[in-house]
């Protein structure tokens, strides 16, 4: 440990000394308080609809169909405005400047695409598994490769949105990362096993509150602290991190408006048209209507909430303008940032570094418990089901709640292992990104193949979707492959070298998953 003596807060980082351990030390018993809480209530919720409600296949997985509009749109934020939104949005910005916002503009399409051509033929049919779907309009075959991928996609992301948050702990508190990972699928298998749908809507409505608090918090007091937002924006105007209106054609660019509006909108699209998740949610509602009313609703948030994450990123700039804490190696990830600054602005402020992890930790709650839920939902219907008729046995109602409860739990732990190779990802924004791309994209072509394409039989349907993945990850895996060797880099805008204050520099430094001092 550094032996210098602890800078003064308000002047740590004008005079270039971040002492991690003094940042972490000012996490006190008030903040454990205060994400403890956020933990407590999502169990409790797991518990009131496990133990005092009666529970059967359909409440369990599909809310009995009964839910109102609001939980359910708040519930569709939740899912997938997860923790990376709030960790790698703000990164996205400090490191590349405001282009990645105009993503934005694809949700619109999406949404209106979404619910007046996809919603309506899941609805019709009163599916539990969107993959019913595929079995009507090709083959029972095509099904359970719907599903497979679907289970492969979700898996696996649901591991880098619980790795993420786990990281950002770490470094606030430092907290064995393992250990924040552990606490979070313990707490979300809990509820989510216990008290289902319901539970994991009511909770995930909970948890969005919690998101948008702990954010608007940091950006206000951000803002306040920095003189203003007009000085925020000219700052990074200088810097050239201002850039909305780049058509560049090039595909070598990291983002264009071309990229991240039709980019966008495909990404989005085979989220919110035939994401189990999300389908699963829709049915959760007596009416088509409220189902498409929420969606306007989820849309609405979705745009907030990266409005504020994209401020945070700028807020987070002007406060490393002289010197950047990752040239200087105080963090060694760009995901770190953000609680590295949160530290800064509120870390003297009893409470208010608890609510913002709280806040990280509802965006990795909400997805998972939505993940396993609708994991839960297609192995039953598209798996164990089948295959108990095909050997002449009915499952009872209870039986099929005991299985879904179990294969919940299955799915959690396979995503607890796969924490260790999400660890090994990096830039968590990218790769969330590039699984929804490599292996939703498929997918999506799948469904909109059967649906709007008559002529298409279960060949077409089988051939398409697995030389698209193959396709997909080809360039996924090809764009990853050179990033490594150097091969594809993207220009960063300018950051502070710290080199009128790198004599005065403490590197102090966390490494998730284990503590290293110097």
């Amino acid at each position: 440990m550094s032996t210098e003596a602890t800078p003064d807060l308000s002047t740590a980082v004008e005079e270039g000394q971040i002492d991690l351990v003094y940042l972490r030390s000012l996490f006190s018993w008030v903040d454990y308080v205060a994400f403890s809480v956020l933990l407590a209530v999502s169990a409790v919720i797991g518990i009131w609809y496990g133990v005092f409600k009666r529970q059967d296949t359909s409440e369990f997985l599909m809310a009995g169909r009964s839910m109102s509009t609001f939980p359910m749109a708040m519930s569709l934020i939740a899912s997938f405005m997860s923790a990376i939104t709030l960790l790698g949005t703000p990164a996205e910005m400090y490191q590349y400047g405001t282009i990645y916002w105009m993503i934005g503009f694809s949700y619109i399409p999406v949404m209106l695409v979404a619910m007046y051509w996809y919603m309506p033929v899941f609805y019709h049919l009163g599916v539990t598994s969107a993959y019913e779907y595929l079995e009507i309009r090709f083959s029972p075959g095509v099904r359970k490769m719907g599903s497979i991928i679907f289970a492969t996609q979700m898996t696996m992301y649901m591991a880098i949105v619980v790795y993420a948050p786990s990281l950002a702990l770490s470094q606030v508190t430092g907290i064995n990362v393992y250990l924040s990972v552990s606490l979070i699928f313990g707490v979300c298998l809990f509820y989510t096993v216990l008290g289902g749908m319901k539970a994991v809507i009511w909770t995930d409505t909970v948890q969005v509150i919690i998101m948008y608090g702990a954010m608007l918090v940091v950006v206000i007091k951000g803002v306040i602290d920095e003189g203003g937002f007009a000085r925020v924006w000219e700052i990074n105007q200088a810097s050239g991190r201002i850039e909305f209106f780049n058509f560049n054609p090039d595909p070598q660019v990291r983002h264009t408006v071309w990229s991240l509006i039709i980019g966008g909108y495909f990404t989005w699209i085979a989220i919110y048209g035939v994401n189990q998740a999300q389908v699963q949610r829709y049915l959760t509602v007596p009416k088509m209507k409220q189902a498409q009313n929420a969606l306007w609703i989820n849309m609405f948030g979705l745009f907030v909430l990266l409005t504020i994450c994209s401020v945070s990123g700028l807020i987070i700039y002007v406060k490393y303008a002289h010197c950047d804490p990752l040239k200087a190696g105080t963090v060694k990830a760009a995901d770190q940032l953000f609680p590295l600054f949160v530290m800064h602005t509120l870390g003297t402020l009893k409470g208010i570094p608890g609510v913002f992890v709280a806040g990280i930790f509802s965006g990795a709650l909400s997805t998972v418990s939505s993940g396993l839920n609708s994991l839960a939902a297609i192995t039953l219907e598209d798996f164990v089901r089948p295959l108990m008729n095909h050997f002449g046995h009915e499952l009872s109602d209870q039986k099929s709640t005991k299985i879904s409860k179990l294969i919940a739990l299955t799915y959690g732990i396979i995503s607890f292992c796969l924490v260790f190779v999400a660890e090994q990802l990096g830039d968590t924004l990218q790769a969330a990104l590039s699984i929804f791309g490599m292996i939703g994209g498929p997918l999506l072509g799948v469904f909109t193949l059967g649906m709007f394409f008559p002529w298409a039989n279960y060949i077409g349907a089988f051939v398409g979707a697995i030389s698209g993945l193959l396709f997909t990850f080809w360039i996924g895996m090809g764009a990853e492959f050179y990033k490594k060797l150097g091969a594809i880099t993207f220009e960063k805008k300018p950051m502070g070298d710290c080199s009128e204050m790198l004599g005065n520099f403490t590197t102090t430094t966390t490494l998730a998953p284990d503590v290293v001092e110097e």
